[in-house]
């Protein structure tokens, strides 16, 4: 589990194919606390949840098996890509951003990027199914940050970025185009899993909620 603060956005020291997978290396010992990090520790990158396999010094080895690499953007990571880090988040330390899984639901484009009295607004195609799982002002993860959705459409939307998070992630170095992981809000996809369930006969709207008793 994550929170979808970023701790800092590193380069790519290597990537390598393995036999049906690709190693994906970091050096990681710039982050706070960088000598606790230990074999099979959780590490996002760019919001997807992955696996130290292997630790010499300071870089890290993880291993992205096909799935991961068709379902995320680490499969266009080089070396030299910036990349967004987050450790697992300890038992009893502080949420700052939401609960955030690290399992990326799929990927989207960046539409646009613009400046706006301070803050970047950065508009992303995410696809109709993605946007049902999204409520304007929920939280959504774009490759592993935690934001607030600003504005939501059809099959997009939209996310205001202060300048910290600007300049302490990989978005500074996105452009419009550019592929972004994407999860949203564990809560908000459970509760439209279980309502599909409930009624899968039917649009869930106002009017079949209160049919159903809802007040």
């Amino acid at each position: 589990m994550f929170t979808g603060i970023i701790e800092a956005a590193l380069t790519v020291v290597d990537v390598a194919p393995a036999g049906g997978v690709t190693r994906l290396t970091l050096d990681l010992s710039s982050l706070a606390d960088a000598a606790s990090i230990r074999l099979g520790d959780s590490v996002a990158i760019n919001g997807c949840c992955l696996t130290v396999a292997k630790l010499a010094g300071g870089r890290a080895t993880f291993e992205a098996i096909p799935e991961t690499l068709k379902l995320t953007n680490l499969g266009a990571l080089k070396k030299g890509s910036r990349v967004n880090v987050e450790r697992a988040l300890k038992a009893g330390a502080r949420l700052d951003g939401h609960l955030v899984q690290g399992h990326v639901d799929g990927v989207g484009s960046i539409a646009e990027i613009k400046g706006d009295q301070g803050e970047r607004r950065v508009k992303v195609k995410c696809g109709g199914d993605f946007a049902r799982q999204c409520v304007h002002k929920g939280s959504v993860c774009l490759d592993g940050i935690s934001l607030t959705i600003a504005e939501l459409g059809p099959d997009w939307f939209t996310v205001a970025i202060i300048p910290h998070t600007w300049d302490v992630t990989n978005l500074q170095a996105r452009r419009a185009g550019d592929e972004v992981n994407l999860e949203a809000d564990a809560i908000g996809k459970y509760v439209l899993a279980h309502m599909q369930r409930m009624f899968p006969a039917g649009t869930i709207d106002e009017k079949l909620l209160r049919n159903a008793g809802w007040k």
